[in-house]
């Protein structure tokens, strides 16, 4: 199998931008030799590789060849900069984040580490490593402590949410506190339907399944103005409800039922200098901020 660097970064950019025009401008080429570099490529391994759909998407064959061409792009680029730093052109690394830690704690992280740039995905803690499964990105803040195949795994700390409302919130639907009956009945907030922190705190509260009003807010920031402005409780990260807690826009409804999540770091298996000064600044952020 002779597979060509243009035609595996073609492939790489095809997914990145979505269709086949897209990566035609961001190559500087015509749609048609980009069309000519997948067909050749697919040629080469005997798969389709690529649905020819709206965004373009990966077959799961598709899936496997992305994994190496992303793997020669971050080889590529750390040869580059091993022979001519100065000169060395950014690379793009692929992240699966989840919101809470991109809201809180993970940005002056990547903000520290130069020559890449950020394709961020954003994903729950207990779905990220789905994304590295496919090949989709080269490393994820995850809840999995079992590494992926293919990946390492390092550990990073608890992140602990707290249950809060706003004061005319909790006067209203919890006059008593967070008691079994008003739980049950209190709308809350949902990050979206992958986020299940509300059910577990409900769950180690009532031992029991109980299916309040929910409201979904899928943006970290509309979320926690959403709790503040009273249309539901919500469970919240401490770096987050600290300040509207301290001012009185937020209670804190129980500090005996905290939910602890731990996240780890999971990234490719690659002997990358790229990679490892993104590991090395997300450590260090994690360190400090983490418990």
């Amino acid at each position: 199998m002779d597979l060509h660097l243009d035609q595996l970064r073609t492939l790489s950019v095809v997914i990145d931008t979505g269709s086949f025009e897209s990566a035609a401008r961001a190559l500087r080429v015509t749609p048609s030799a980009v069309s000519q570099r997948i067909k050749s490529l697919e040629q080469q391994v005997g798969r389709v590789l690529v649905q020819r759909s709206k965004p373009a998407r990966l077959t799961d064959s598709g899936l496997v060849v992305l994994k190496l061409a992303r793997q020669v792009q971050l080889l590529e680029h750390d040869t580059a900069a091993a022979l001519n730093p100065a000169e060395t052109a950014v690379t793009s690394v692929p992240l699966a984040i989840n919101a809470d830690s991109l809201a809180t704690w993970l940005l002056p992280a990547l903000a520290e580490v130069t020559g890449i740039s950020f394709d961020l995905y954003l994903a729950d803690q207990d779905h990220s490593a789905a994304l590295l499964r496919a090949g989709t990105v080269m490393a994820a803040v995850t809840s999995e402590p079992d590494p992926v195949q293919g990946c390492t795994v390092s550990r990073l700390g608890w992140m602990r949410y707290r249950a809060v409302a706003s004061p005319g919130y909790a006067a209203r639907w919890m006059p008593h506190g967070p008691t079994v009956d008003a739980l049950a009945v209190a709308p809350m907030l949902v990050f979206d339907r992958a986020d299940s922190l509300q059910d577990r705190y409900l769950l180690a509260r009532s031992g029991d399944v109980l299916a309040p009003p929910r409201h979904f807010i899928p943006a970290s920031t509309e979320f926690v103005t959403a709790a503040a402005l009273g249309l539901g409780w919500a469970m919240l990260p401490d770096a987050q409800s600290a300040g509207l807690l301290a001012d009185g826009r937020l209670l804190l409804l129980d500090a005996d039922t905290p939910i602890d999540v731990p996240l780890y770091w999971q990234q490719w298996s690659l002997d990358s200098p790229a990679l490892e000064s993104i590991a090395d600044a997300v450590a260090r952020a994690a360190a400090a901020h983490l418990f």
